[in-house]
């Protein structure tokens, strides 16, 4: 089969294509035929060598964590899909590789493919929905009535979040540039704020939940948006020790995710609101809940660019510029 790898960690660094097989399955995995793959800023973040230290993968490595596709074979334990099933998955970590032809995949992870949506749509679904969900569901508990603020609302992991919390009953605020105002208040956003001429700190007050996806500056503002006993979650960083202790990670990674959260923590205690970061994990039970939400229309992907399998450097380079209005897209099959 083809597949892009990486040979090394190195922000410049260029993906190869070259000739693998086709991997063999285990009792518990399914072997699909991919489809299409979407595109995340994590597969870049790995690629520069920015998580080797939570996610220590071995090199050469296939990027890739979305996919959409069809079981072309099954594991002799596997019991829910069948060959010829359409599916989508974000695929565990340690188990990445949907920058390929094939891919072997967890029976726990995959899910049936909503019939309302395309391949391509489907592979723009399960990293960003699953970390909004495991935000917004699992995290914060969002509550109807509740004021919840998701940055850079035009974002993949954005686009998603909004219409998930306007499901939630939840008052939804967000960033965004102009040009992204109509869209945004269309998925379901209440308060859109102009980055580039508006200062949210200013504007909102007393929230309940902030979903942090920017730097340490704007979180450490995030923080001070929040009511008394708010909650502050972050995917973009820094990481926790509670984070490290849930991975299982070393005695030394602890060590240095205390060191590098210390200060965002003392910040937030004291003023009594509660700050955690989340890096989303495959999860195939909370992929069926969010394919029953795109089955009743209350989640539709938002794609913003589709490319050819040949053309994934060039979609990479796409994605890390970071002005893509919701998902990019790799189409291979």
């Amino acid at each position: 089969m083809k597949a892009f790898t990486i040979q090394k960690y190195d922000k410049k660094e260029v993906l190869k294509l070259i000739d693998l097989p086709v991997p063999i399955i285990k009792e518990d995995e399914v072997l699909v035929e991919i489809h299409a793959a979407g595109l995340n800023l994590l597969d870049a973040k790995i690629k520069s060598g920015e998580f080797k230290l939570i996610l220590p993968y071995q090199l050469p490595l296939i990027l890739g964590h979305d996919v959409a596709g069809v079981i072309t074979q099954v594991g002799a334990k596997v019991r829910q899909f069948k060959i010829g099933d359409e599916i989508y998955s974000r695929v565990a970590d340690f188990n990445i590789g949907t920058f390929a032809e094939y891919i072997a995949i967890r029976e726990d992870d995959v899910s049936l493919k909503p019939n309302n949506i395309t391949m391509e749509e489907a592979a723009s679904i399960p990293l960003v929905a699953l970390t909004a969900w495991q935000a917004l569901v699992e995290k914060a508990n969002l509550k109807e009535d509740q004021k919840v603020f998701i940055q850079a609302g035009s974002g993949g992991v954005g686009t998603v979040a909004i219409q998930l919390a306007k499901h939630l009953g939840a008052t939804v605020a967000t960033t965004a540039s102009e040009k992204s105002f109509a869209m945004l208040k269309a998925l379901g956003a209440d308060v859109v704020i102009d980055y580039k001429k508006e200062d949210f700190e200013a504007i909102l007050k007393d929230y309940d939940v902030v979903l942090n996806s920017q730097d340490t500056r704007t979180l450490e503002k995030s923080l001070r948006i929040l009511r008394p006993g708010g909650k502050a979650i972050s995917i973009s960083g820094p990481p926790t020790p509670d984070f490290a202790k849930a991975i299982g990670a070393p005695w030394f990674v602890k060590m240095v995710l205390s060191m590098i959260s210390y200060g965002i923590r003392k910040k937030a205690k004291k003023i009594n609101v509660d700050y955690s970061f989340l890096f989303m994990r495959a999860d195939g039970k909370q992929l069926r809940e969010i394919s029953n939400l795109i089955k009743q229309n209350v989640i539709r992907p938002v794609v913003d660019k589709v490319f050819s399998f040949d053309q994934i450097n060039e979609a990479l380079e796409y994605v890390e510029r970071g002005r893509a209005k919701g998902k990019v897209v790799v189409k291979i099959k």
